[in-house]
């Protein structure tokens, strides 16, 4: 017979025999549709926000390019290099502190001072509506400002209330309702202050050193393409090459927000991968169920001369057919999900989202949904396709007929590793996407092990003299256990949620405990070189008992390494963030608090030679660094070149001062700059900080004063708000293993039947039989748990402790949680199907004996 005639002949009796329906495969088709929905429904909604942020480039950047400075404002050749482009608009940004008038009150703020020709891209909505001359001119004493409601709720006050903003009075003229170009200045921890420009120069908040980023953002004509922009950059680059500028385009508007969806994007893809695979033990349980049903049929084909590779492919078309129905199912739940998303995250997100149809997302699920189904599939139709035609006559099933041939076993294996290799290729981190997938393979094998082990142990246990316990043992081992199904399923989806438990209490406790109990009660930035003086007699006679760190501070952009463009440098992800954007900066003579030298020697106090800095030995390491390399930083529109003198072992976790470079005193000789202070007083009550707080903004108003618990609560929130969505996403993975876990009952609910019905007829209770049964849930569902427990365990240790670099602990209440659930889940839903099993009449069942 030709291989078309055959393949014909298969697809003409696979038709024939799904006309009995999808009976049996519910499990099935809902794991593939949950996984597929997961996958494809992640990476739609990401493109969908990228895609918003893409369209939306103009409006969220302010510009079609924009150039921001930090420290300084453009030179006038700078500026008129910017204004020779088209309509330009200069805004600066800086944080400060804003108090009532009459001093009772004050809070961080995000300032952001914006001149005449704001916003060139969208428009700034207030309630009331004004004009700028409105919102920000000079009346009756005072300028104008606008906030968003946050700023006052924070202080309780009203539209028209008056607040002192450095050396200057500023009116609150109107709420922000829509702030076109928001998303583009990066998150604040403080709520919004918007005034002018000259309102902000009037403030004397500005001053030689202060921390302020000017941006200056383009218009360019219309029909100006991509062409165009890279042209003006290169033209920036060679005319001011030691400008120091960063240039983002309009096609780049957010980058932080679009590296953070990819991010988070790429971690839910690899969780609902895993609940894909949790799910591709549903599907072998479902196949091997499906195949048990089929004997007689498999037995008949072979009794009429059909080969085993005609059977193998007769149910391998049963079981692509049946998945492509859980595809499809999944599908639509995935290309539905932006349209939801649209409308759900439409007040959280600063963009749009853009809902469509993305076929490239919906691919990616639907590839990895046909590969888990193949991977789980192969081996039981393999072991199916040997089987001779007597054996299945006899009612012996395919648990006796041994591993399938290799080639079924070879080609599971080369599908699995294509599943990950694609699963790595498509993640943009592709070392995490690594740890994963091999953490994950690497669960799966060792819950083989331990389910092996469990069923070991059950047959060498010794001979108790109770049924039920006796009973429980023995159906843990026997042959068709549901032992391997139950802690493969269970297993994984427990390991999951131990793992991100135990990461966000760690963090939780880092951040509201230790490290709050460690870090200081106040960062005070912009200290004048004129004011360190008074201000450090100021603080120290506030809190006689604290300690006070002050530390010069500038801010540099790194331009090169090794005389290399950074652009051009191939960095891991890891260590991106340090060439990314502008990088505190200091100088000192001694080796700084919190760090201890790993590697090098640190210069002399009174060095005067060439320029050194002492770099982060881990940062360093995450970029290639090693001692000898130069290393151009920018600062205050100047190059500098300083040679790698020793790197350090900094302890970012103390929350104290602590830098990535530190420089040699030389280096910035004569540069202005302003100082960097910290205070710890663990003794200082609610009312002692408020009185410093107070005292240091009355008396240095352009000082900013971060009391360092109030971060720690909004980066608390922060970080409950993305545990919650965490732990939801991986939820799915536990759906995924509960329907397994009932699949796999399921399964076993034939041989349970005939178990009962002959251990009644020898006199077995209904209660001896439901207790052997609770047992047996229990046992096996703690040994899951304590597996769950150890792997989660390992895994959360390695983030916190590896990749986070903070102490990281066992928590008891995770393991407490974790053994009830997996008790539950075990008990619970074994429990439910046996209930069933238990009221069999024995007259059917032994007559099929």
């Amino acid at each position: 017979m030709t291989l078309s005639r055959t393949l014909g002949l298969a697809w003409r009796f696979s038709l024939r025999e799904m006309r009995g329906g999808l009976s049996g495969f519910l499990i099935f088709l809902t794991c593939i549709a949950l996984g597929v929905a997961a996958i494809g429904g992640v990476n739609s909604v990401a493109r969908s926000i990228t895609t918003g942020v893409a369209n939306e480039g103009q409006t969220l950047l302010g510009g079609d390019i924009r150039f921001q400075l930090i420290h300084r404002q453009a030179t006038d050749a700078e500026y008129t290099f910017l204004d020779s482009f088209g309509p330009l608009a200069q805004n600066a940004n800086m944080r400060s502190m804003a108090r009532l008038e009459d001093g009772s009150d004050q809070t961080l703020v995000e300032v952001k001072a914006v001149d005449g020709n704001y916003p060139l891209y969208g428009s700034l909505q207030t309630t009331p509506s004004l004009d700028l001359d409105g919102l920000f001119g000079q009346q009756d004493g005072a300028w104008g400002a606008v906030a968003p409601q946050l700023l006052f709720d924070r202080l309780g006050i009203d539209l028209g209330t008056r607040l002192r903003l450095g050396g200057e009075v500023f009116e609150l003229r109107a709420v922000i309702d829509a702030e076109p170009d928001l998303v583009s200045d990066g998150f604040g921890f403080a709520p919004r202050l918007m005034v002018s420009l000259d309102g902000l120069t009037a403030s004397g908040l500005v001053q030689p050193g202060s921390l302020v980023e000017y941006a200056y953002k383009i218009r360019l004509p219309e029909g100006a393409g991509e062409g165009a922009i890279q042209r003006i950059r290169d033209r920036a680059a060679a005319e001011f090459p030691e400008s120091g500028w960063s240039i983002r385009s309009r096609t780049n508007a957010a980058p932080a927000l679009s590296a953070n969806i990819e991010r988070f994007s790429q971690f839910l893809t690899l969780v609902g991968l895993t609940s894909l695979v949790v799910g591709g033990v549903g599907v072998a349980n479902a196949v091997r169920a499906y195949l048990e049903g089929k004997r007689g049929v498999i037995a008949t084909f072979k009794s009429l001369g059909a080969s085993g590779a005609f059977v193998f492919i007769v149910y391998l078309v049963q079981i692509l057919m049946i998945a492509a129905v859980g595809i499809v199912i999944g599908l639509v739940l995935a290309a539905l999900m932006p349209f939801a998303a649209s409308a759900a995250l439409a007040g959280v997100l600063p963009v749009p989202a853009e809902a469509s149809i993305y076929w490239d997302a919906l691919g990616m699920g639907a590839l990895f949904g046909v590969l888990v189904t193949l991977a789980f599939a192969i081996l039981p139709l393999g072991r199916a396709r040997d089987v001779p035609a007597t054996a299945l006559f006899r009612e012996m099933g395919f648990e006796s007929s041994g591993m399938p041939r290799l080639v079924y076993v070879a080609a599971a294996m080369l599908i699995a590793l294509a599943l990950a290799g694609l699963a790595i290729w498509f993640s943009t981190d592709r070392r995490i996407a690594t740890i994963f997938i091999v953490a994950t393979a690497a669960a799966f094998l060792v819950l083989r092990v331990v389910a092996s082990l469990v069923q070991a142990l059950a047959r060498r246990s010794p001979r108790v003299r109770s049924t039920a316990l006796r009973l429980a043992i023995g159906n843990i081992h026997r042959p068709g256990a549901l032992t391997p199904s139950v802690v493969l399923s269970l297993g994984l989806g427990l390991t999951l949620l131990v793992t991100l438990a135990l990461v966000d209490g760690n963090l939780r406790n880092q951040i509201g405990g230790s490290l709050a109990e460690r870090a200081p009660n106040f960062f005070f930035v912009d200290i004048q070189n004129s004011e360190i003086e008074d201000f450090s007699r100021l603080v120290e006679g506030l809190a006689p008992g604290g300690k006070l760190v002050e530390v010069p501070m500038l801010r540099g952009r790194v331009m090169a390494l090794n005389g290399i463009d950074v652009q051009k440098i191939e960095v891991p992800p890891e260590g991106r963030w340090v060439l990314r954007g502008d990088r505190g900066i200091t100088y000192a003579r001694n080796i700084p608090e919190n760090s201890t030298l790993s590697e090098g020697a640190w210069w002399p106090a009174d060095y005067d030679g060439e320029p050194l800095v002492s770099f982060a030995a881990e940062e360093g390491g995450e970029i290639g660094l090693k001692l000898g390399d130069t290393i151009t930083v920018n600062v205050l529109g100047r190059n500098i070149t300083a040679r790698i003198a020793n790197f350090r072992n900094v302890e970012w976790e103390s929350m104290g001062i602590n830098f990535v470079m530190v420089f040699s005193p030389n280096t910035f000789a004569g540069a202005p700059h302003a100082w960097l202070a910290t205070l710890l007083d663990q003794g200082a009550s609610a009312e002692q900080e408020a009185r410093i707080l107070n005292e240091v903004t009355r008396t240095f108003p352009a000082v900013t004063t971060v009391r360092v618990k109030d971060a720690l609560d909004i980066v608390n929130q922060i970080v409950g708000q993305l545990a919650t969505a965490i732990r939801a996403a991986a939820a799915v993975a536990l759906i995924a293993s509960i329907l397994v876990l009932s699949g796999a009952l399921a399964a076993g609910n034939r041989a349970r039947v005939h178990d009962a019905v002959v251990l009644k007829m020898l006199g077995a209770t209904r209660t001896t039989l439901i207790g052997a049964f609770t047992i047996e849930y229990l046992l096996i569902g703690l040994a899951t748990a304590t597996f769950a427990l150890a792997a989660g365990g390992v895994a959360a240790w390695f983030v916190v402790a590896r990749i986070m670099n903070l102490p990281a602990s066992f928590l008891p209440e995770v393991a407490a949680t974790t053994v009830v659930v997996a008790l539950v889940l075990t008990v619970g839903f074994g429990l439910l199907g046996t209930w069933r099993v238990l009221g069999h009449k024995a007259a059917p069942v032994l007559r099929n004996l």
